[in-house]
């Protein structure tokens, strides 16, 4: 949907107009999921930052600046969300985290749902097993299609901080993929 369209339906959504916002919710959650699930490991914590996410998006209508995409803004909210879950649960459970992490169990990423659009299974491990920082810039880059820059502004951080995090999750997903046939190895090597 065009951004002047989903501005329209902002307004109408902070008018108290719930058509509206079920018009975009319907819009862009599967978008917004996928960037969920690539980013926040189980099912139950992702449905909450999902909550959170549209939450967010009803009590920061105000802050919607129109001279920018809607999606733009949008990816802004889901990725401060990721980052405030992540700071939630390393306060709350950094030991059961580190439990966890020994005994890991069967992630969520082979459903059909969350690879979506074809995303193949063995590129969606080796993208589970980049850094939580290299993995958040190489989904921007790789599913958004965010310039580095645009990264940059959306989390927040500076062009040099972005460049490397992404070059070292590139470096990392070529050496986790060196078994991928050569023509997928070449939309890695493409960027």
């Amino acid at each position: 949907m065009q951004s002047e369209y989903m501005y329209q339906l902002l307004t109408k959504m902070k008018d108290g107009n719930q058509q509206a916002f079920h018009t975009i919710y319907d819009a862009t959650h599967q978008d917004v999921y996928r960037t969920v699930s690539f980013l926040v490991d189980h099912r139950q914590d992702r449905e909450d930052v999902m909550n959170e996410i549209y939450m967010q998006m009803w009590t920061s209508l105000a802050n919607y600046d129109t001279n920018r995409p809607f999606h733009f803004w949008l990816h802004g909210l889901v990725i401060r969300q990721v980052q405030r879950f992540r700071v939630k649960s390393w306060r709350r459970f950094r030991i059961f985290e580190r439990i966890r992490a020994f005994s890991r169990e069967e992630s969520h990423w082979d459903q059909p749902t969350v690879l979506m659009d074809g995303t193949d299974p063995m590129i969606s491990q080796a993208i589970r097993k980049l850094t939580d920082k290299q993995r958040t810039v190489v989904i921007l880059r790789f599913f958004h299609d965010y310039t580095l820059e645009e990264t940059a502004t959306l989390l927040d951080i500076p062009l040099g901080t972005v460049k490397s995090r992404y070059h070292a999750g590139l470096q990392a997903l070529r050496k986790n993929l060196r078994n991928l046939p050569p023509e997928r190895m070449e939309k890695i090597n493409d960027y």
